[in-house]
């Protein structure tokens, strides 16, 4: 059908509108492509800005994550090597240096429920004796703030698997211990029985 269009196209008047009109598609075409290549350049711009900024802002973010994470890793590492040298100290009956991990005003709980103990009442105790040995199997830290709460499981020569849990607070910039409570976990298949005797002993 075009061809034959322009086929009857002949005289002046119809040819001059096929040119003008041919002239204004060119125009046309030339113009969208123009604006396409221009939306297109500023749509890659405008991805590029907006990959740009969550990874600027995640850099940014991980450095913060990763300081926040080195000090608690640094805090964690120094109050684990005060629980690790109290266990080092005690072992080695070095009483000074063992209590020069506690704060003056710490507590320390013993086995026996009657061991509830300031420093000065600890000390008393732990002096006059040539110390006891326990070694770390397994700890847990949390740490809030200027506060670390721990537990640990321990291995004792003389009493097998025990228990100890408390707190450590940083204190002149250290880690001190504020509270030690060492425990024997009593399996769940004895309990009845250990603790039956635990009640008969103590009507004694």
């Amino acid at each position: 059908m075009l061809k034959d269009t322009h086929a009857f196209a002949v005289k002046g008047t119809t040819v001059n509108r096929a040119a003008n009109m041919s002239r204004a598609t060119n125009i046309i075409r030339i113009s969208l492509g123009l604006l396409l290549s221009a939306l297109m350049l500023g749509g890659l711009n405008v991805s590029a800005q907006a990959q740009d900024s969550p990874t600027q802002s995640a850099q940014t973010q991980g450095t913060q994550v990763q300081g926040a994470q080195t000090t608690s890793s640094s805090d964690q590492q120094a109050a684990a090597q005060v629980l690790d040298l109290l266990n080092q100290y005690s072992s080695d009956a070095d009483w000074d240096k063992y209590f020069a991990l506690y704060r003056k005003d710490g507590i320390f709980i013993g086995t026996d429920a009657s061991e509830r103990w300031g420093m000065a009442e600890f000390e008393h105790y732990s002096r006059p004796t040539k110390g006891w040995r326990y070694d770390l199997t397994e700890r847990h830290l949390i740490q809030h703030g200027d506060v670390i709460l721990f537990d640990e499981l321990l291995n004792s020569p003389a009493y097998g698997v025990s228990r100890g849990t408390g707190t450590l607070i940083k204190t002149d910039g250290n880690w001190k211990i504020a509270q030690y409570h060492l425990s024997f976990p009593i399996p769940n298949e004895i309990a009845k029985q250990i603790t039956a005797e635990i009640k008969a002993a103590n009507k004694q």
